[in-house]
């Protein structure tokens, strides 16, 4: 009971008001043409089987992996990083790209992707609405592995603040990917393309920001260091770094910088592309 009552004012209302603020701000503070666009695209996703085997897939393994191989139960750790956040984001290099390869790549093999850019609607509207119908899908993922934060709180008295910084990190990094697969399914009509490719690319992003990669820079020396630009570059637009910061607890005005950068830029070469395809 004690486990139950602290879940739900630790956690379960704050999160509940967190989702209140974004719900609203979805369907009423955005301009009514990124709402349009927004409520077809989830009502798309939702009507179709691939957000409902993106979630199902995505429960299977994290919470699989978790209590079997992530050793949750016999580690005695309540934060839940070592057993749990530490592993979402090597999940969500492949299931960000598999929910967002169909943002643009869709629309050019149906052809309606010109339908829609001579719309009275800005291009940024179809950007962003597209992209947050998206982005609700791995947000109904994070909320439905809900049920873990339980089992901890049953079994322990863990830290729900840093629990929650896990999960606000764990999303943020995985807007990150589908930012990333929206450009690449701009360049492509083949969606099995834009999924192979975005998740290439995430990969990088998140192998560059690995301790290795950060030796690596430092250690090139006679020939080797022609690739320094590349691996520095790597090593600097690594998401793990600002991700292991945020699921820690520790709230970096500087890593919400990166990640709301690293994904306005992403949609703005999206919008790039998109326009130079209208050319």
């Amino acid at each position: 009971m004690e486990a139950t009552v602290a879940l739900l004012l630790n956690f379960a209302i704050p999160a509940v008001i967190v989702t209140a603020i974004f719900i609203a701000l979805l369907l009423f503070a955005l301009p009514r043409e990124v709402r349009t666009i927004f409520k077809r695209e989830v009502k798309s996703y939702f009507n179709s089987p691939i957000a409902y085997v993106c979630v199902v897939i995505f429960l299977l393994i994290s919470n699989g992996i978790t209590f079997w191989f992530g050793g949750l139960l016999e580690s005695g750790e309540a934060s839940l990083y070592v057993s749990y956040f530490q592993y979402l984001p090597w999940y969500f290099v492949v299931v960000a790209p598999a929910v967002g390869m169909r943002l643009w790549s869709e629309e050019q093999r149906l052809g309606t992707m010109e339908l829609m850019l001579t719309m009275p609607i800005a291009p940024w509207h179809a950007i962003v609405g597209k992209y947050l119908a998206a982005g609700v899908v791995i947000f109904a993922m994070l909320v439905l592995s809900f049920p873990i934060v339980w089992v901890i709180n049953y079994l322990g008295n863990p830290d729900n603040g840093v629990i929650m910084a896990g999960f606000v990190a764990t999303f943020l990094t995985a807007l990150c990917f589908l930012a990333v697969t929206s450009v690449v399914s701009a360049f492509t009509r083949s969606q099995i393309v834009a999924l192979l490719i975005s998740i290439g690319i995430c990969l990088l992003l998140w192998l560059g920001g690995l301790q290795p990669v950060s030796q690596a820079v430092t250690s090139l020396k006679g020939g080797w260091l022609v690739f320094w630009p590349v691996l520095k570059f790597i090593n600097g637009i690594g998401i793990l770094p600002h991700f292991s910061e945020l699921a820690k607890g520790v709230l970096g005005f500087r890593d919400i910088i990166f990640f709301l950068t690293f994904i306005a830029f992403c949609l703005f070469s999206t919008a790039v592309v998109l326009r130079v395809k209208r050319a």
